[in-house]
């Protein structure tokens, strides 16, 4: 991005330089997904779906279906270069808006707990869009807010709030644009990171043998020969090593989300006196565990390897377990799968408490766990860590 000269910058209330406009009050059930009379702008779509430029000629709007919406709203029909605000949310995202762009000959009207403005002089497209998002500006809209459990904010209360803007349209237009670029690089992330979880997903499923079979569909090169099947007890020994003298004082959780994570920042409290870690499990590096918890996620509980680089503990409702004789990275991803849940269903019970599975850790270190040679199990867990690796990179950016 090029330096500007210096400019000056002009700083103006709201309510001088934006008019509001009318906003319909239909309902989604008023609005069709496929034709009508009018595009509608929404407000539950101005805060999730919308970012700060509403392309109304790329993004999918719903439509009016009632022909004397027209006419009541003809004065209001949206042009380019206004701004649509949601008025309400249940949380402090009030105030998010988006500016309307990409509109040739359709109607379009601002809906449902919305507040529609039009600046009275010029603005360089996307401007208002992005400062109007800013922190910079919404941290005036937060002690305006009013309610508890649905927040609001109405168009009296925004009329004293600051505007900031560069007199010349020239700046305004590279602030627009240096925004507008940033905008179309988290989107090809976000793109690209999709498409590396699908395609990781796709790939567990394909690489390790599914039904009964003694080989998976997909394979690295050089590597013909049947799997071999191993007891997990054959592979790991079951960790039952107390925290005598409390020799470690970080308690550790696992999350189906998350893996293996301290206590302490999962929860964002301690939640567990050190007087009370004595009778929990050391959890040393590329432990596994397994949680008995079960959600939406891990319908059998996750079993999850200590990737922290550091000794913890965790309690004794958890089964800890170190594996030996075979690569712990692909025995990580094996367990990404939903192969052994069969296993566990077989041998376990979810019926007692609704919220925990219930296994003995006898049975279940009779688990049967596909076992390649030792040069495919290296190859497959570096591929899906690489993945991962992606997957994390597209996150940050």
């Amino acid at each position: 991005m090029k330096e500007c000269s210096v400019s000056v910058w002009e700083q103006r209330k709201l309510g001088e330089i934006l008019i509001s406009l009318q906003n319909n009050t239909l309902s989604r059930a008023d609005l069709s997904n496929e034709t009508g009379v009018a595009k509608n702008v929404h407000y539950g779509d101005v805060l999730i779906k919308f970012g700060e430029i509403l392309d109304v000629s790329k993004e999918q709007l719903q439509m009016i279906l009632d022909e004397s919406v027209l006419t009541k709203y003809k004065s209001s029909f949206l042009q380019n270069g206004d701004v649509i605000v949601a008025d309400t949310a249940e949380d402090s995202t009030v105030g998010k808006c988006s500016e309307i762009a990409g509109l040739n000959d359709e109607v379009v009207l601002s809906g449902l707990h919305t507040i529609p403005y039009r600046p009275v002089k010029k603005f360089a497209t996307g401007y208002l869009g992005y400062y109007l998002n800013s922190n910079m500006y919404h941290n005036q809209l937060i002690p305006l807010m009013q309610g508890i459990k649905v927040t609001s904010i109405s168009k009296s209360a925004m009329q004293d709030t600051n505007i900031v803007y560069p007199k010349l349209i020239e700046e305004q237009t590279m602030i627009g644009s240096y925004f507008k670029s940033l905008d179309h690089l988290i989107t090809l992330h976000q793109r690209k990171c999709e498409e590396t979880k699908k395609l990781k997903k796709f790939m567990l499923q394909k690489m390790f043998p599914q039904n009964g079979s003694l080989v998976p569909e997909i394979r690295f090169d050089g590597f013909t020969d049947d799997w071999e099947q191993r007891k997990l007890s054959e592979i790991a020994i079951r960790v039952t090593e107390k925290n005598k003298n409390n020799e470690f004082t970080e308690p550790f959780t696992n999350s189906a989300e998350l893996g293996i994570i301290s206590q302490k920042e999962y929860f964002e409290r301690e939640i567990v006196n050190d007087e009370n870690l004595g009778g929990y499990y050391i959890v040393r590096k590329d432990d596994f565990v397994y949680n008995p918890r079960i959600s939406g996620t891990a319908p059998v509980g996750p079993i999850n390897r200590n990737r922290l680089e550091r000794n913890g503990v965790m309690s004794p409702l958890y089964t800890v377990f170190r594996v030996h004789d075979i690569a712990d990275l692909y025995l990580e991803y094996y367990f990404k799968t939903t192969n052994w849940h069969r296993f566990m269903k077989l041998n376990g019970d979810s019926g007692a408490r609704f919220d925990r599975f219930t296994i003995s850790s006898t049975q279940f270190m009779e688990m049967p766990i596909p076992y390649p040679e030792v040069e495919e199990q290296k190859k497959i867990g570096a591929y899906f860590d690489h993945l991962d690796h992606l997957i994390t990179l597209h996150q940050q950016k």
